[in-house]
């Protein structure tokens, strides 16, 4: 029987009338990238999670001290960029267009507003270069979701607008950090938007390859992006976004469920990121199909009535105060549950005293403050001090108004770098005790820094990291850690987000206002 539906087959004209008909395809395809004429794809970054609290602005010298603007965006097959373009490769027959963009800013999102200079500034060199890209089929931006700019409310958002005006119709697409502040403006200016899951943030790369997945599938005519896009009504601290626990996880897991139940559907959920205060601050839902809008709208009601639901165990947990937090380290350190982590994650400009002063006071030992953001200390000690010198000598306490008091610390100096960008101090005091100051906030998220400075983390009674989830990769996901405390420690990053002066938030978000 099989074999003769074959001869049946041959001998229908209809089967050769395709058969010709898909191979004539093929080959015009082919002969397509072989001639040069390949899809073209603008790649451009543009990415900032700015503490509008903090005291410090983000300026044009901020985002160019690690060098000017560059078109060099593919180097790395990790992140959103990396991701994007293995996909690229996969698919073939795709050239992509590396658009001039700026690098990071320093010292990251322990600056504030950043000036309305330096967004004009690099949004115009984004969109001078594309209108000077000759023909594209799409433009990729990868962007954070959480840019504050003085005087632009909306700042992704502007940026893509911006963007269309150059580009025209043809697919833009945004990828998201999990702390975007967003709302409808941004999917209405752009066709997708792609937010990550995880915090820690391992998914970076595979979300960079969906974003080219379905921009490759629309530019060919197989997907139409349909979006909605929800605010919940919700604003969570960083420290409770955790998505290793609840209920982070069951948000992503039930986002992730939607997407298994329907594979072309990408269903999206930024925390957000409480600590700049613009007015599409709190957590967002967005989604994308393929031409399904009633589809769109029913998996976003579902997500935001669901966060909606579990507001109370997502954004009104407490955590200790720093009395208290280090107190219960110093106990656990003591019961030989060490290394004990004390995760300093209010500090958002990285020169707070508050726990260092309170280990002292409590009578701690073996502890290390991993870092203290000290430049005056550091410059002071690199013109007058060498490794093995004694040293008496005044650190922190100055970076904001919450950062404490001045401690002196009277040891001798253990570690002490001659890099420009990278200095690192190492003091040694006390009863084997350790502060490494750094010249900008650091966040510690990986133990690889202690031996890098002949630190061996596994003997210490106690590390302070200013980190508030980034650091459970290299801490407790490794089984390292003996124990961990979150310590509300004054700071512009606290838990408790009633205390903060907002200005601009909705007057109807929980915790902070409470719907009646």
């Amino acid at each position: 029987m099989k074999n003769s539906s074959k001869v049946y087959l041959r001998k229908n004209p209809i089967y050769w009338i395709l058969l010709i008909f898909f191979m004539f395809l093929s080959f015009g395809c082919k002969n397509e990238v072989e001639n040069g004429k390949k899809m073209r794809i603008a790649v451009a970054r543009f990415s900032h999670e700015t503490c509008t609290f903090c005291p410090r602005p983000t300026t044009i010298e901020d985002w160019e001290f690690s060098g000017p603007p560059s078109r060099e965006l593919f180097t790395s097959k990790q992140g959103y960029i990396g991701g994007f373009k293995t996909m690229c490769e996969e698919y073939g027959g795709i050239e992509l267009v590396g658009v001039l963009s700026p690098r990071g800013a320093r010292g990251g999102s322990s600056g504030s507003w950043i000036t309305t200079e330096a967004f004009d500034k690099y949004s115009g060199l984004i969109v001078d270069d594309l209108e000077q890209a000759g023909h594209l089929d799409g433009v990729f931006l990868s962007l954070h979701g959480a840019m504050a700019v003085n005087g632009i409310p909306k700042p992704e958002a502007e940026l893509v607008r911006r963007v269309r005006k150059a580009v025209g119709d043809i697919p833009i697409m945004v990828t998201l950090d999990l702390h975007a502040n967003e709302d409808h403006e941004l999917s209405d200016a752009t066709d997708a938007v792609f937010i990550i899951k995880r915090y820690p943030h391992y998914d970076t790369t595979l979300i960079g390859e969906k974003a080219a997945r379905v921009m490759i599938k629309t530019i060919r005519g197989l997907y139409k992006p349909t979006m909605a896009t929800r605010k919940p009504g919700v604003i969570t601290p960083s420290v409770y976004q955790g998505t290793g626990v609840s209920p982070s996880m069951e948000i992503m897991e039930r986002a992730r469920r939607w997407e298994c139940q329907r594979p072309d559907a990408y269903v999206s959920v930024a925390f957000g990121f409480a600590y700049a205060d613009v007015p599409d601050v709190g957590a967002t839902v967005m989604v994308v199909t393929n031409n399904d809008q009633e589809l769109a709208d029913r998996i976003a009601d579902d997500m935001s009535d669901y966060i909606w639901r579990r507001r109370e165990s997502f954004a009104g947990k407490k955590l200790p105060k720093t009395k208290e937090g280090v107190g219960l380290a110093v106990e656990a350190a003591r019961a030989g549950r060490t290394p004990v982590v004390i995760a300093d994650h209010s500090d958002r400009t990285g020169g707070s005293t508050q726990i260092l002063e309170e280990l002292i006071k409590q009578g701690a030992e073996n502890f290390c403050i991993a870092t203290l953001r000290d430049e005056k200390a550091i410059a002071k000690i690199k013109a007058n001090y060498k490794v093995g010198d004694s040293i008496s000598i005044e650190v922190g306490g100055y970076s904001d108004k919450f950062a404490g008091n001045p401690v002196k610390i009277e040891g001798k100096v253990e570690y002490l770098s001659d890099s420009e960008r990278r200095t690192m101090v190492v003091l040694l005091f006390g009863k084997n005790n350790r502060v490494i100051l750094t010249p900008q906030l650091m966040q510690i998220t990986t133990p690889g820094i202690f031996s890098r400075l002949g630190i061996d983390i596994e003997t210490l009674d106690i590390v302070v990291l200013k980190s508030r989830v980034h650091f459970r990769r290299g801490f407790h996901e490794t089984g390292l850690a003996g124990a961990i405390f979150e310590v509300d420690a004054p700071g512009w990053g606290p838990a408790d987000l009633t205390t903060l002066p907002y200005k601009n938030i909705p007057k109807d978000i929980y915790p902070v206002y409470k719907k009646d």
